[in-house]
Protein backbone atom coordinates (compact mmCIF):
# COMPACT_ATOMS: atom_id res chain seq x y z
CA UNK A 1 0.00 0.00 0.00
CA UNK A 2 1.59 3.45 -1.13
CA UNK A 3 1.51 6.51 0.95
CA UNK A 4 -1.97 8.44 0.26
CA UNK A 5 -3.65 5.81 -0.42
CA UNK A 6 -7.00 7.35 -2.30
CA UNK A 7 -10.03 5.86 -0.60
CA UNK A 8 -13.53 6.41 -1.32
CA UNK A 9 -16.13 7.20 1.36
CA UNK A 10 -19.96 7.18 0.91
CA UNK A 11 -22.25 7.52 3.90
CA UNK A 12 -25.13 10.29 4.54
CA UNK A 13 -23.68 10.57 8.27
CA UNK A 14 -21.51 13.77 8.07
CA UNK A 15 -20.35 13.92 11.07
CA UNK A 16 -19.56 10.17 11.26
CA UNK A 17 -17.33 10.78 7.84
CA UNK A 18 -15.80 13.59 9.26
CA UNK A 19 -14.07 11.34 12.00
CA UNK A 20 -13.16 8.57 9.87
CA UNK A 21 -11.79 11.12 7.73
CA UNK A 22 -9.34 12.53 10.19
CA UNK A 23 -8.51 9.41 11.53
CA UNK A 24 -7.98 7.28 7.76
CA UNK A 25 -5.97 10.66 7.34
CA UNK A 26 -3.65 10.02 10.02
CA UNK A 27 -3.34 6.30 8.90
CA UNK A 28 -2.18 7.28 5.62
CA UNK A 29 -5.29 7.55 3.45
CA UNK A 30 -6.63 10.00 1.86
CA UNK A 31 -10.26 10.49 1.70
CA UNK A 32 -13.17 11.82 -0.50
CA UNK A 33 -16.54 12.16 1.14
CA UNK A 34 -19.73 12.16 -0.16
CA UNK A 35 -22.84 11.55 1.02
CA UNK A 36 -25.38 10.81 -1.69
CA UNK A 37 -25.83 7.80 -4.04
CA UNK A 38 -25.98 8.57 -7.51
CA UNK A 39 -22.83 11.62 -6.69
CA UNK A 40 -21.70 8.56 -5.05
CA UNK A 41 -21.82 6.26 -7.87
CA UNK A 42 -20.21 8.84 -10.21
CA UNK A 43 -17.55 9.57 -8.22
CA UNK A 44 -16.71 5.54 -7.69
CA UNK A 45 -16.91 5.32 -11.66
CA UNK A 46 -14.70 8.47 -12.77
CA UNK A 47 -12.38 8.40 -9.77
CA UNK A 48 -9.02 6.76 -9.25
CA UNK A 49 -9.99 5.08 -6.01
CA UNK A 50 -7.96 1.77 -4.31
CA UNK A 51 -10.84 1.39 -2.34
CA UNK A 52 -14.60 2.36 -1.54
CA UNK A 53 -16.58 2.55 1.67
CA UNK A 54 -20.28 2.13 1.23
CA UNK A 55 -23.23 2.79 3.46
CA UNK A 56 -26.25 1.26 2.61
CA UNK A 57 -28.92 4.10 3.64
CA UNK A 58 -27.98 6.93 0.74
CA UNK A 59 -30.33 9.48 0.03
CA UNK A 60 -31.10 9.35 -4.10
CA UNK A 61 -29.46 6.03 -4.66
CA UNK A 62 -29.17 3.25 -1.76
CA UNK A 63 -25.69 1.19 -1.08
CA UNK A 64 -27.21 -1.86 -2.66
CA UNK A 65 -28.99 -0.33 -5.78
CA UNK A 66 -24.82 1.72 -6.38
CA UNK A 67 -23.10 -1.22 -5.61
CA UNK A 68 -25.21 -3.34 -8.31
CA UNK A 69 -24.56 -0.69 -11.07
CA UNK A 70 -21.07 0.07 -9.92
CA UNK A 71 -20.01 -3.62 -10.54
CA UNK A 72 -21.64 -3.78 -14.14
CA UNK A 73 -18.18 -1.44 -14.82
CA UNK A 74 -15.63 -1.54 -12.63
CA UNK A 75 -13.88 -3.67 -9.61
CA UNK A 76 -12.69 -1.48 -7.60
CA UNK A 77 -12.73 -2.93 -3.61
CA UNK A 78 -15.90 -2.07 -1.70
CA UNK A 79 -15.98 -2.93 2.08
CA UNK A 80 -19.60 -2.11 2.40
CA UNK A 81 -21.34 -0.94 6.04
CA UNK A 82 -24.12 -2.68 7.86
CA UNK A 83 -26.17 -1.99 10.52
CA UNK A 84 -25.30 -5.11 13.53
CA UNK A 85 -27.35 -7.93 13.57
CA UNK A 86 -28.59 -7.25 9.55
CA UNK A 87 -27.73 -10.74 8.21
CA UNK A 88 -29.36 -10.07 5.09
CA UNK A 89 -28.18 -7.00 4.74
CA UNK A 90 -24.86 -8.71 4.81
CA UNK A 91 -25.92 -11.80 2.56
CA UNK A 92 -27.48 -9.22 -0.15
CA UNK A 93 -23.97 -7.30 0.07
CA UNK A 94 -21.78 -10.31 -0.78
CA UNK A 95 -24.09 -11.41 -3.51
CA UNK A 96 -23.96 -7.76 -5.41
CA UNK A 97 -20.02 -7.82 -5.64
CA UNK A 98 -18.94 -6.32 -2.08
CA UNK A 99 -15.61 -7.73 -1.04
CA UNK A 100 -16.01 -7.16 2.62
CA UNK A 101 -18.37 -5.93 5.30
CA UNK A 102 -18.35 -4.38 8.97
CA UNK A 103 -21.46 -3.85 11.00
CA UNK A 104 -22.03 -0.72 12.66
CA UNK A 105 -21.19 0.61 15.25
CA UNK A 106 -17.57 -0.04 14.24
CA UNK A 107 -14.15 0.74 16.00
CA UNK A 108 -12.20 3.03 13.45
CA UNK A 109 -8.91 0.60 14.03
CA UNK A 110 -10.94 -2.23 12.91
CA UNK A 111 -12.32 -0.20 9.82
CA UNK A 112 -8.41 0.08 8.87
CA UNK A 113 -7.62 -3.10 9.52
CA UNK A 114 -10.33 -4.46 6.91
CA UNK A 115 -9.32 -1.85 4.48
CA UNK A 116 -5.10 -3.17 5.16
CA UNK A 117 -5.98 -6.79 4.38
CA UNK A 118 -8.45 -5.84 1.36
CA UNK A 119 -5.77 -3.57 -0.04
CA UNK A 120 -2.62 -6.16 0.47
CA UNK A 121 -5.05 -8.99 -1.08
CA UNK A 122 -5.61 -6.79 -4.10
CA UNK A 123 -1.93 -6.27 -3.89
CA UNK A 124 -0.39 -9.06 -4.45
CA UNK A 125 -2.72 -10.37 -6.87
CA UNK A 126 -1.52 -7.03 -9.48
CA UNK A 127 2.13 -7.94 -8.69
CA UNK A 128 1.87 -11.38 -9.80
CA UNK A 129 2.26 -11.46 -13.44
CA UNK A 130 -0.25 -13.02 -15.96
CA UNK A 131 1.52 -15.75 -17.53
CA UNK A 132 2.37 -17.66 -14.57
CA UNK A 133 -0.75 -17.23 -13.05
CA UNK A 134 -3.36 -19.22 -14.68
CA UNK A 135 -4.70 -22.72 -13.30
CA UNK A 136 -6.97 -24.83 -14.70
CA UNK A 137 -9.53 -27.39 -13.77
CA UNK A 138 -11.69 -29.18 -15.84
CA UNK A 139 -13.52 -26.55 -18.12
CA UNK A 140 -12.73 -23.79 -15.58
CA UNK A 141 -9.49 -21.44 -16.51
CA UNK A 142 -8.64 -19.24 -14.14
CA UNK A 143 -6.10 -15.81 -14.29
CA UNK A 144 -5.00 -14.16 -12.00
CA UNK A 145 -2.85 -11.85 -13.50
CA UNK A 146 -5.73 -9.79 -15.46
CA UNK A 147 -8.26 -11.22 -12.86
CA UNK A 148 -10.18 -13.51 -15.93
CA UNK A 149 -12.27 -16.65 -15.26
CA UNK A 150 -13.69 -18.41 -18.73
CA UNK A 151 -15.73 -22.04 -18.26
CA UNK A 152 -16.40 -23.60 -21.41
CA UNK A 153 -14.80 -20.63 -23.36
CA UNK A 154 -17.16 -18.23 -21.91
CA UNK A 155 -16.41 -15.63 -19.62
CA UNK A 156 -17.65 -14.86 -16.30
CA UNK A 157 -17.72 -11.83 -14.20
CA UNK A 158 -16.40 -12.50 -10.46
CA UNK A 159 -16.04 -9.90 -7.56
CA UNK A 160 -12.62 -10.00 -6.17
CA UNK A 161 -13.87 -12.24 -2.88
CA UNK A 162 -15.46 -14.93 -4.83
CA UNK A 163 -12.06 -14.84 -6.91
CA UNK A 164 -9.94 -15.40 -4.44
CA UNK A 165 -12.23 -18.04 -3.19
CA UNK A 166 -12.06 -19.92 -5.94
CA UNK A 167 -8.52 -19.47 -6.99
CA UNK A 168 -8.33 -21.42 -3.65
CA UNK A 169 -10.67 -23.86 -3.96
CA UNK A 170 -8.91 -24.45 -7.81
CA UNK A 171 -5.20 -24.83 -6.37
CA UNK A 172 -6.25 -27.56 -3.69
CA UNK A 173 -8.83 -29.32 -6.13
CA UNK A 174 -10.00 -32.41 -4.92
CA UNK A 175 -8.73 -31.63 -1.01
CA UNK A 176 -10.90 -30.15 1.22
CA UNK A 177 -10.55 -26.72 2.81
CA UNK A 178 -12.08 -25.82 5.82
CA UNK A 179 -14.54 -22.90 5.96
CA UNK A 180 -11.93 -21.11 8.54
CA UNK A 181 -9.44 -21.92 6.26
CA UNK A 182 -11.19 -20.23 3.31
CA UNK A 183 -12.06 -16.82 5.33
CA UNK A 184 -8.71 -16.34 6.64
CA UNK A 185 -6.67 -17.03 3.39
CA UNK A 186 -9.97 -15.03 0.77
CA UNK A 187 -11.45 -12.71 3.68
CA UNK A 188 -8.14 -11.89 5.48
CA UNK A 189 -9.81 -12.32 8.89
CA UNK A 190 -11.20 -14.88 10.97
CA UNK A 191 -14.13 -17.17 11.07
CA UNK A 192 -16.58 -15.34 14.01
CA UNK A 193 -19.46 -17.30 15.35
CA UNK A 194 -22.66 -16.92 12.82
CA UNK A 195 -20.41 -15.41 10.15
CA UNK A 196 -21.96 -17.41 6.45
CA UNK A 197 -19.46 -15.11 4.23
CA UNK A 198 -17.75 -17.83 2.63
CA UNK A 199 -21.29 -19.57 2.26
CA UNK A 200 -22.55 -16.92 0.19
CA UNK A 201 -19.98 -16.65 -2.28
CA UNK A 202 -19.64 -20.22 -2.46
CA UNK A 203 -23.01 -20.63 -3.49
CA UNK A 204 -22.49 -17.34 -6.08
CA UNK A 205 -19.77 -19.13 -7.49
CA UNK A 206 -21.99 -22.06 -7.94
CA UNK A 207 -24.63 -20.30 -9.24
CA UNK A 208 -22.11 -18.29 -11.64
CA UNK A 209 -20.24 -20.91 -12.81
CA UNK A 210 -23.39 -23.36 -13.30
CA UNK A 211 -21.01 -25.91 -11.05
CA UNK A 212 -23.99 -27.96 -9.28
CA UNK A 213 -24.97 -30.98 -7.62
CA UNK A 214 -24.73 -33.73 -10.06
CA UNK A 215 -21.90 -31.90 -12.48
CA UNK A 216 -18.21 -32.43 -12.98
CA UNK A 217 -16.34 -30.34 -11.56
CA UNK A 218 -18.69 -28.96 -8.83
CA UNK A 219 -18.10 -27.30 -5.38
CA UNK A 220 -19.15 -29.59 -2.43
CA UNK A 221 -19.98 -29.01 0.77
CA UNK A 222 -18.32 -31.64 3.23
CA UNK A 223 -20.31 -31.26 6.51
CA UNK A 224 -18.45 -30.48 9.39
CA UNK A 225 -15.00 -30.53 7.01
CA UNK A 226 -15.48 -27.23 4.55
CA UNK A 227 -15.71 -27.31 0.64
CA UNK A 228 -14.08 -29.13 -2.16
CA UNK A 229 -13.57 -28.41 -6.02
CA UNK A 230 -13.82 -31.90 -7.42
CA UNK A 231 -11.32 -32.50 -10.18
CA UNK A 232 -13.65 -32.33 -13.13
CA UNK A 233 -12.07 -35.47 -15.03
Amino acid sequence: MSPNTPLLIIDDDTELCALLAEFLEREGFQTTLEHDGLRGLELALNGAFALIVLDLMLPSLDGFALLKLLRVKSRVPVLMLTARGEDVDRIVGLELGADDYLPKPFNPRELVARIRAILRRAGSRAARGAATDVVEVGPIKLNMGNHQVRIAGENVVLTGAELRVLELLMRSAGQVISRDSLTEQALGRRLAAYDRSIDTHISNLRRKLNLLSGKDPEIKNIRGSGYILTNGQ
